[in-house]
């Protein structure tokens, strides 16, 4: 009886034990979370947006507000006849093309990416296949008053379009016009008189849908803001003989940072306003010329050859490679990287292997 009397007793202490305190107070960890305060996170710079670059002429590679890479130029070829000057809208090209006709006379080729701001242009006078070749390597669209057998072979053949000022449909049209007293004080003859102009080109090319380049051209010169040559000579005033008939000079001017050019011993100029045509970037190429036929007509091979590039006061030796027609003319440095020009328009001397280039 005494040993169940103390087994209860064993038993009521273990279960007031469980139960816990019953005085109400509180016992043991609290029955609520505490609070925890999250740690601040910095707020992570925004990544800076790539600068733009940008947008270039393709020509001059001057800047611009609106990419014409995908539009054409067009090609010009202009009188270089004492007889025939002052041209007019020469000083307006992007860059111009000096090459021999026959006879010891030049011509100029007038490459123009915005035909549309410039005013009269002229006198016009006939292709050769050397510049039409010229002017393929820009895509340009070719204008000319008239041509040489050969390169009417040439189109008909390969069935061209290009503006011509004397024959085909462009000839009456209105495209272009004669002006004997073209120049004021000046009375010419009927075949340097032959004139258009930019707002006439620029109309044309838009209805005839031509503005356009042909899929996959780009040109591919490059630029730079300083295009002095390294290890170069001074070239401050640089001769270029064309042929007994006819020599270039060009001056540079520390001040503009361009080469005033002269001819026939009188500044070069443009009949529509009297300035003077200046560049950024003088090329003196030299390749082999040949007289073909008895009107002292020539052909002039453009596949490669070596010259000088002068800018900035400063004047180096180059070589060159254009190839065949469609291709455009490339310029190296003499380890045959490619040559950058200045930022600015250019002029472009072809002139046959046996006349020297003088640099002062």
């Amino acid at each position: 009886m005494k040993r169940m009397i103390c087994l209860f007793s064993a038993l009521l202490l273990l279960f007031l034990s469980a139960c816990g305190d019953t005085t109400g107070e509180p016992t043991g960890e609290p029955t609520t979370e505490p609070t925890v305060t999250p740690e601040a996170t910095a707020t992570p710079e925004p990544t800076p947006e790539p600068t733009p670059e940008p947008i270039r002429e393709p020509l001059t590679g001057l800047p611009c507000e609106e990419d014409l890479s995908g539009t054409r130029p067009v090609a010009i070829m202009l009188n270089n006849l004492k007889a025939a000057l002052p041209q007019q809208g020469n000083s307006q090209a992007d860059i111009i093309y000096e090459v021999l006709a026959e006879g010891g006379i030049t011509r100029m080729l007038a490459v123009y990416q915005h035909p549309e701001r410039v005013g009269l242009i002229g006198s016009v006078r006939s292709a050769r296949q050397y510049y039409w070749e010229l002017a393929q390597g820009h895509d340009a669209v070719y204008i000319h008053a008239g041509a040489s057998p050969e390169f009417y072979e040439t189109k008909s053949r390969l069935g061209l379009f290009t503006v011509d000022g004397v024959n085909g449909r462009f000839s009456g049209n209105g495209t272009f016009w004669r002006d004997r007293d073209r120049i004021a004080g000046h009375h010419y003859a009927v075949e340097h008189s032959l004139l258009t102009s930019g707002e006439t080109i620029a109309a044309m090319l838009t209805k005839e849908d031509k503005t356009a380049h042909t899929e996959g051209y780009r040109y591919e010169m490059t630029f730079a803001e300083d295009g002095t040559p390294t290890g170069s000579q001074n070239a401050v005033t640089v001769t270029v003989p064309f042929s007994n008939y006819k020599s270039g000079v060009f001056r540079y001017d520390a001040a503009t940072g361009q080469y005033a050019v002269e001819e026939y011993g009188q500044p070069y100029i443009d009949g529509n306003d009297n300035t003077q045509v200046t560049v950024t970037n003088l090329l003196v190429l030299q390749t082999t010329c040949n007289v073909v036929d008895d009107k002292g007509r020539i052909t002039v091979d453009l596949s490669s050859g070596s010259g000088w590039f002068a800018c900035g006061g400063k004047m180096a030796p180059i070589t060159w490679q254009k190839g065949d027609a469609n291709q455009q003319l490339r310029y190296f440095q003499e380890d045959g990287s490619p040559l950058a020009l200045g930022v600015g328009k250019s002029y472009v001397c072809i002139i046959p292997t046996n006349r020297t280039v003088t640099a002062e």
